[in-house]
């Protein structure tokens, strides 16, 4: 099965007010394994990035002014995430964003059902506690020394290792359907020709009698005649 870890950055916190997404990173797993395929784009917002959202990311409105708007990398975006589960951290945030950005561009938005919210899996296992992205990192014991602003890409990478976790598959999944498995089946043959060759030696008359007689003297109680 193939997922996609999404993460945003924005000019602020509501659409309400035509915040707009700066920047978007996604990775790729199979079956909960990274697969090296990444999207990541910083995109021009078209409007001015609020203080408080600078102050998370850090990304100036002349940084974003060089990079490519929504619409031009829409298209990229989409077949990167196609038919794949999107894992997203607070994922109601990161929807409205980027379903207000489709709405822009007149594509169809993305729907509820193919995402995966972490948060909500946290909040459920553990209730009451703190379920930031930086909070779970502690619980998991993920090094997140390398967050010092908010990045969509390296907080992919953080939320990988926190979604892993979460799910409990800590160790990479099994291919059971490898053609390379060895047949099991086997008959004594087969068992033969797949060990090592070994060369068979037979004791002597005389290696016999030897053996014979330290068993009649040396092991009285387990030897019969």
């Amino acid at each position: 099965m193939l997922e996609v870890i999404l993460d945003t950055e924005t000019t602020g916190l509501s659409t309400t007010e035509k915040h707009r997404i700066v920047e978007i990173g996604c990775v790729e797993l199979e079956n909960q394994i990274p697969t090296n395929r990444i999207f990541h784009k910083y995109i021009n917002p078209q409007r001015s990035v609020s203080e408080d959202a600078y102050k998370v990311h850090g990304y100036s409105d002349k940084f974003l002014s060089e990079k490519k708007t929504f619409s031009e990398i829409s298209d990229e975006f989409l077949n990167f995430i196609k038919d794949k589960k999107l894992i997203i951290h607070n994922a109601p945030f990161d929807l409205a964003f980027l379903n207000y950005e489709l709405k822009i561009i007149k594509k169809p938005s993305i729907d509820v059902k193919n995402v995966v919210d972490t948060l909500e899996i946290a909040r459920l296992k553990y209730p009451g506690a703190q379920n930031s992205l930086d909070a779970l990192c502690k619980r998991f014991n993920v090094d997140n020394s390398r967050r010092e602003k908010h990045n969509a890409l390296i907080d992919c990478h953080l939320l990988k290792e926190i979604y892993i976790n979460l799910v409990e598959q800590k160790e990479p999944k099994l291919n059971l359907e490898n053609e390379d498995v060895v047949n099991t089946n086997l008959n004594n043959d087969n068992i033969i020709n797949n060990n090592i060759d070994r060369k068979i030696i037979k004791p002597t008359t005389s290696e016999l009698e030897l053996h014979k007689k330290f068993l009649k003297s040396s092991l009285v109680k387990n030897y019969y005649k």
